[in-house]
């Protein structure tokens, strides 16, 4: 079964101001096109052949880098569409809320705490918000790993991920990943995150 890139769940423009159609058009149509297309050449003929992507993913220190890097890069990107919305962002509510306030204090908190994960990512990767044995955490990985991966420093259920790769926010941002950082949470789908959090946490 070959992998296929889905749609984008919104319209190409739909959160601008703060990430901007062009690179959504090349980050979703050219980079992640690529991944799958890369992906689906590395796994022909192999057993790696008929597993779905979170298979792959999870077992990503045992499979060949071009199906690991690949694979990641098909699985994180999939995860961060759906992560964002249009008119979206504001804070969170519920159960997620209270696990933010529990786990950092408060939600600018979080921000702070994920927004460094994500500048001190050196190079290319990710900034996460994972379940780990029942409390929310921050953590970051490199180029297109995630923490549910058996080779992440810190393992745990994603709720949240922001990428930090240039080529997510160089045509609007240039050098300035702090600024896209902070514009991150203007399209943040809470309800998604919200919905990921409580499955996480059963």
């Amino acid at each position: 079964m070959a992998f296929t890139l889905a749609p984008l769940p919104f319209a190409y423009e739909a959160l601008e101001p703060h990430i901007d159609k062009q690179t959504m058009q090349i980050h979703h149509d050219k980079h992640q096109q690529a991944y799958v297309d890369n992906l689906n050449k590395a796994i022909a003929g192999t057993d790696n052949e008929n597993k779905t992507i979170e298979e792959l993913v999870k077992h990503a220190g045992t499979i060949s880098p071009a199906v690991r890097n690949n694979g990641g890069g098909h699985w994180n990107h999939n995860f961060f569409w759906d992560s964002l919305a249009a008119n979206a962002g504001g804070n969170p509510s519920g159960k997620l809320a209270e696990a933010i306030m529990a786990a950092f204090g408060s939600f600018d908190a979080l921000k702070e705490k994920f927004n460094n994960a994500g500048m001190t990512r050196f190079g290319s990767g990710w900034a996460w918000l994972i379940v780990k044995d029942g409390k929310l955490e921050v953590s970051s990985t490199p180029n297109q790993d995630n923490p549910l991966m058996d080779v992440a420093e810190v393992k745990g259920t994603p709720v949240l991920g922001a990428d930090v790769w240039e080529h997510a926010y160089y045509l609007k941002y240039q050098n300035k990943r702090a600024d896209y950082l902070t514009a991150f949470w203007s399209v943040v789908n809470w309800n998604k995150v919200a919905e990921r959090f409580d499955a996480a946490s059963k």
